[in-house]
């Protein structure tokens, strides 16, 4: 973790600006396909859920805006952001909130998500690390836009990213998928960057891969 020099970053302007606001963090849907991907761990008889928590994870980290946090109201970036996701528990209806560390690769990823989801027995494990990105499925509905519930700190950093229930179009699977950053580190271009990086690599993503 490295603080950030507010005298030499060149987005100090700007992170001051949406510093001040009564509600930095905003919120993007939008549709990612994934058939090649879907098809590729469905061969592999990978979770969704901890393939696609991983490949977005991935895909954020190459991006250091999505790094930044505050930390005693400072900014600052880490090295390296790992993951927190809901996972339902289908006869109680009720979710539990699993963290994981980020692996180099999605194989060893989705090992470790496993062996953590089948091993917590907690709905909660305590206060989550600032180091983190949060993930929730929403498969029950292919969204077009989602809100959250928002904790009233401005203080909150941390990406949340939501996917929905995939459908066909066209012969091909599109996932409903939505990135809530703050707006004092993450612009629109910083998104963009998001969506291009994750779409090519659910395109480019095979079965050998990994």
């Amino acid at each position: 973790m490295e603080l950030i020099d507010l005298t030499t970053w060149d987005r100090a302007l700007h992170y001051q600006i949406f510093r001040n606001s009564a509600q930095p963090q905003y919120c993007v849907s939008f549709e990612l396909d994934i058939t090649n991907f879907l098809t590729a761990i469905r061969e592999k008889g990978y979770s969704f859920t901890f393939s696609f928590v991983y490949a977005v994870a991935d895909c954020a980290n190459r991006i250091k805006e999505f790094r930044c946090r505050f930390m005693d109201g400072q900014p600052v970036i880490f090295d390296r952001i790992h993951t927190s996701f809901t996972y339902l528990n289908p006869d109680t209806e009720l979710f539990k909130v699993v963290n994981v560390g980020m692996k180099d690769t999605l194989e060893e990823y989705v090992a470790l998500a496993k062996r953590t989801e089948q091993n917590q027995k907690e709905y909660f494990t305590g206060p989550m690390g600032n180091d983190i990105f949060q993930f929730s499925a929403f498969p029950w509905v292919s969204f077009t836009h989602i809100s959250h519930t928002d904790s009233g700190s401005r203080d909150n950093a941390t990406p949340l990213f939501d996917w929905g229930r995939y459908f066909e179009r066209d012969g091909r699977t599109l996932l409903p998928f939505s990135v809530q950053v703050h707006h004092s580190f993450v612009d629109g271009v910083h998104i963009g960057k998001l969506a291009k990086l994750l779409q090519n690599y659910l395109d480019c993503f095979c079965s050998t891969s990994v």
